[in-house]
């Protein structure tokens, strides 16, 4: 299974702004993560691979067969949860999944089953019969991810799926899609690195509707390697870092140094300096701010 992503491209304001410009990718199945800053472009690409909005230019194929002459057919091995949190304040949770189940044309025996599995799978067996209005905003993304995954889709596009959810909850979402995306292509928008440096085939950095950087975890770390360091500085150093060009990923503060991670093409020269392992955050850093 492929899905081709050529020249994809969708502006606004009669062309003078680019949210995606000319994107392209192929995925297969895997995961795949979209990282980038809020207006990068990952949210409108997803509606147009999900036909919820139309590229100005370019072509989306599943197989080497346009998605928009598949029709139902594209749209039936699809999974989509949505950034926004759109639910039905008086559904409680089940009535919520059934009626999904029923617009995704799912037969009453199979949907009960996978109801059931799937409200183990996001935590919410107890919560259940409780109205949405009442969710707090974890507990809504957990029962927006779980309709996503209703009809057992062979494509989920998940955008910002671990939003608002605590630590454990977003180990336990992060491990569940790592574990369905054998048979799957998964993409998975989001601006925080932790949800898809362990279980991503690929990322894909996006920046003004670009892809700035793609590549395997390893090979984005292996970009990085000379570039990150860590400098033990005093106050008044810290400004002089501050004041230069250079990317400060973290601050630590000692008992009377300052501890930053800076991010860098040359190495620094202020402080006591050492060079440290790059990670994504610091790839991410590097690409995007």
């Amino acid at each position: 299974m492929e899905l081709k992503l050529e020249g994809i491209t969708k502006s606004y304001n009669k062309g003078k702004t680019y949210a995606v410009n000319d994107f392209h990718a192929d995925f297969t199945p895997g995961v795949y993560g979209l990282l980038g800053p809020n207006g990068a472009g990952k949210s409108t690409l997803m509606n147009m691979i999900t036909e919820n909005l139309d590229a100005d230019s370019g072509s989306i194929t599943l197989d080497g067969a346009s998605i928009k002459k598949m029709g139902t057919a594209y749209r039936s091995l699809l999974g989509y949860m949505p950034q926004q949190q759109g639910v039905y304040d008086d559904f409680t949770g089940e009535k919520f999944l059934w009626y999904m189940a029923a617009l995704k044309g799912l037969g009453r025996k199979d949907t009960k089953e996978t109801i059931e599995r799937i409200l183990a799978v996001v935590n919410l067996q107890g919560d259940r019969y409780k109205k949405l209005k009442s969710y707090s905003g974890g507990m809504k993304q957990r029962i927006l991810i779980a309709q996503a995954l209703l009809n057992d889709p062979k494509i989920l596009i998940m955008d910002e799926p671990t939003a608002g959810l605590d630590p454990k909850e977003r180990i336990r979402i992060r491990n569940f899609i790592s574990d369905i995306s054998k048979d799957k292509i998964v993409l998975l928008a989001t601006h925080v690195v932790s949800d898809v440096e362990s279980i991503s085939k690929e990322i894909l950095i996006m920046k003004s509707g670009r892809v700035v950087r793609q590549g395997t975890p390893q090979e984005l770390l292996l970009e990085m390697e000379h570039k990150v360091f860590e400098a033990l500085v005093t106050p008044k150093e810290r400004k002089e870092y501050e004041g230069a060009s250079f990317k400060i990923a973290n601050v630590v503060l000692t008992a009377d140094k300052v501890c930053l991670r800076v991010v860098s093409d040359i190495r620094p020269d202020i402080g006591e300096v050492h060079e440290v392992r790059p990670n994504l955050e610091d790839v991410y850093l590097y690409f995007v701010e």
